[in-house]
């Protein structure tokens, strides 16, 4: 795994040992900074199940002015911490260690232009994790929701003023986008 565009460029990212990381794809990550490159200078980043944090410092590689890690793995935490060090950017990174409601709760009326959302496939999280983002309103107007997700995963998405971009899919994997209209 590696960072594959900006000022990390080529920058080889450790992974937490154990199945409990699933590292996003070359090929999908590929895409989905295809998707959303134009909006990283400068922007307020939140890579909620963080992981290596491989999204999050792409985002930074990229011109991102900061990234909010949150990860709740002991073992994904120091994988970060250390991927966060090695590519320079500490003075623009801050790590949650905990459950991603905190960071969502905790951040702020439209505290995000980007949303990184790549929980563990299945089950309700990626729709609380939505539900509980519209509800704290914490993505700013115009910002963007990236969602990856099993292809055959069904969620709800949250009411106006947020709406659906586009579903891309890749194999067994689905990136699911979404905007916050202005209010």
């Amino acid at each position: 795994m590696r960072i594959i565009a900006g000022s990390a460029r080529g920058k080889l990212l450790r992974t937490p040992p154990g199945l409990h990381t699933r590292p996003t794809t070359d090929r999908v990550k590929e895409s989905m900074f295809s998707i959303i490159q134009f909006r990283l200078s400068q922007a307020r980043v939140l890579d909620l199940f963080a992981g290596s944090g491989q999204l999050g410092l792409e985002c930074l590689s990229r011109g991102a002015a900061h990234c909010l890690f949150c990860d709740n793995d002991r073992a994904a935490l120091r994988v970060l911490r250390g991927n966060i060090e090695a590519c320079g950017f500490s003075g623009r990174s801050t790590v949650a260690a905990g459950d991603w409601r905190a960071a969502v709760c905790g951040a702020g009326r439209a505290a995000y232009d980007v949303i990184l959302l790549d929980p563990p496939y299945g089950g309700t999280v990626l729709e609380n994790v939505l539900s509980a983002v519209a509800q704290f309103d914490i993505l700013a107007a115009r910002g963007i929701i990236v969602c990856e997700s099993a292809r055959e995963d069904v969620f709800a998405l949250p009411e106006s003023p947020y709406r659906l971009l586009k579903t891309y899919r890749y194999g067994a994997i689905a990136l699911t986008t979404l905007t916050r209209e202005e209010a």
